[in-house]
């Protein structure tokens, strides 16, 4: 069985490679039960420590990440707050794979179902992104996001405006081509955006959902908590609604479950979640005009296709 490293998982994906890969994987048959996520400690106690299982299986392996999170750990510690392992098995034997670093594959992997929900649901000729969040996912996202769609014009905002300087600069080395620039006036830049993405830790909506123009996609994959959101009522309202799993979404997402909660919006009329989308097209973009919105919480199956794509380039 092999150990497989952050640093290895780094210098065997790319984004060229692996958003197809998912695209296939989502478009054949797979199986994905629940993911169990497991408070350590009772609610009352304040303490937010979990652990979760989130197993998933294809033809050709089957995998299980799981992961810790541990809030307090910089402030106690010095210490990440999250560790994860994605362990692997041979589908017709059983036989241990690998176990492979699960952060760095969740940053690949998340920017990467991304950006496939951005080609297969925005218009063709998107050219201004705007993106909310300065974390570490932020650079995966902008690489990821660049090589789908002629994206001209990246808006970035954050609450830190030294990060999101730090970044913008880094960006435009990396990007010459892109134009980078930090927000200065949200609802403008909200209502000329093409594409809007966030990955924040938000706990109420970041934007005013009445002010994004007819056309525009978005997808909010920050939070994973029901009563928390990065996108408002209207937002949802206005939009045809994409998810990467029902199961998951209905049970996390405060975007979908608040307004369901309020009475304005049903899970029925949630169109259909990734698996559809990559082998369904007649659903996806109906007109230049629709407003699209990809509400994510993260799937177990992208955790195995990604992890397995870096073993088997490991073993060639």
């Amino acid at each position: 069985m092999k150990i497989i490293s952050a640093e290895q998982v780094h210098q065997n994906l790319n984004f060229d490679e692996l958003i197809p890969l998912l695209k296939h994987s989502f478009s054949h048959t797979f199986s994905m039960p629940q993911r169990q996520v497991h408070a350590l400690s009772p609610e009352q106690s304040g303490n937010h420590d979990a652990f979760a299982l989130l197993p998933s299986w294809n033809e050709k392996v089957i995998g299980n990440k799981m992961f810790t999170y541990f809030p307090d750990n910089a402030a106690k510690h010095e210490l990440p707050s999250l560790f994860s392992k994605i362990m692997l098995f041979k589908r017709q034997t059983g036989e241990p794979l690998a176990l492979v670093d699960g952060t760095s594959v969740t940053y690949w992997r998340t920017a990467a179902i991304s950006a496939l929900a951005s080609q297969l649901l925005s218009r063709e000729d998107s050219q201004h992104l705007m993106l909310f969040g300065t974390g570490n996912l932020a650079n995966y996202l902008v690489k990821a996001h660049l090589s789908v769609r002629d994206i001209k014009h990246v808006t970035l905002w954050g609450r830190n405006p030294e990060k999101v300087a730090e970044l913008i600069e880094s960006y435009t080395v990396l990007y010459p081509a892109v134009i980078f620039k930090a927000s200065i006036d949200l609802d403008s830049e909200i209502a000329n955006a093409d594409i809007i993405c966030c990955a924040t830790g938000a706990k109420t909506p970041l934007f005013d959902g009445h002010l994004v123009s007819n056309g525009t996609h978005i997808d909010c994959l920050g939070n994973h908590m029901k009563d928390a959101r990065e996108c408002d009522t209207a937002t949802v309202t206005r939009a045809r609604v994409f998810v990467d799993s029902l199961t998951n979404t209905l049970n996390e997402a405060g975007e979908l479950l608040i307004p369901i909660a309020e009475g304005a919006f049903n899970k029925h009329d949630i169109v259909g979640e990734l698996a559809d989308m990559c082998k369904t097209p007649a659903l996806l973009r109906q007109s230049a005009q629709e407003i699209t919105l990809f509400k994510s919480v993260g799937t177990a199956i992208s955790d195995l296709v990604a992890a397995h794509c870096v073993v088997e380039k490991l073993a060639e």
